[in-house]
């Protein structure tokens, strides 16, 4: 249970990680101070990070009175519990609908993003076709839930922003980065107009627009940095 002399700490990326926004919108929307840490991208790790998450050794990483927890779906869960007495319930209370907000973070996480990612990433047309198919059929999958569960819904949380407009809003700066990159519309509204207009409504909330990276600085990002990187690393690593 959360205290006023909590200390509370996040460890990330100086900007653009997709995972670490999603911390930053979960504490932002709860009200919780926090010290944000800047870690450097590639090999060089602090100290910090390899003694809060040595498994994996990655960002984020919520410190929360000194004690590490790591992975940003299981961080935005911790926040909504830990801080249940302020804001608005980031997951749902019914325990169906919070399982299947569950499901679609790993969907989302596992599936979606990784083909989404492949877009860019592969070195054929053939490949890449394949990988555009996969994210259309995900994104038309969400669609479907949308209409299903959530349609005159502002969110898929209802009313206020929730977990799972988090977990899959927190991609929507790649995803327009993406359609610049590869001259495609992924979220196009004559195909998906239900999620067109949530990334509308998502991007458009004060806390989501502060984190949410600019289109161009994305794909100058990948252009500069991204590509070499993937470029001398394993196939689709």
């Amino acid at each position: 249970m959360a205290a006023s002399g909590d200390k509370v700490k996040l460890l990330g990326r100086s900007w653009g990680c997709p995972y670490v926004i999603r911390a930053r919108i979960a504490l932002e929307l709860k009200g919780v101070s926090y010290d944000y840490v800047v870690e450097q991208l590639g090999e060089k790790k602090s100290e910090l990070l390899l003694k809060s998450n040595p498994v994996y050794k990655k960002v984020p990483v919520l410190i929360h009175n000194d004690r590490p927890i790591c992975e940003s779906a299981i961080i935005v869960q911790y926040i909504d519990e830990v801080w249940a007495g302020t804001g608005a319930s980031i997951l749902p209370s019914d325990p169906y609908e919070r399982a299947n907000a569950r499901f679609w973070t790993g969907y989302i996480d596992d599936t979606w993003f990784p083909a989404l990612l492949k877009i860019i990433k592969v070195k054929t047309e053939k490949e890449k076709a394949e990988a555009l198919e996969q994210s259309f059929v995900g994104l038309s999958l969400l669609e479907e839930t949308y209409k299903k569960s959530f349609e005159g819904k502002a969110f898929f949380g209802g009313d206020n922003v929730g977990y799972l407009d988090i977990i899959f809003g927190s991609f929507l700066g790649w995803v327009k980065a993406i359609e610049k990159i590869s001259d495609i519309k992924l979220i196009d509204e004559a195909k998906f107009p239900l999620l067109a207009k949530w990334a509308e409504r998502f991007a458009s909330v004060a806390t989501v627009k502060e984190h949410v990276p600019k289109t161009d600085e994305l794909v100058e990002f990948f252009s500069k940095v991204l590509k070499d990187l993937w470029n001398a690393s394993a196939p689709n690593n």
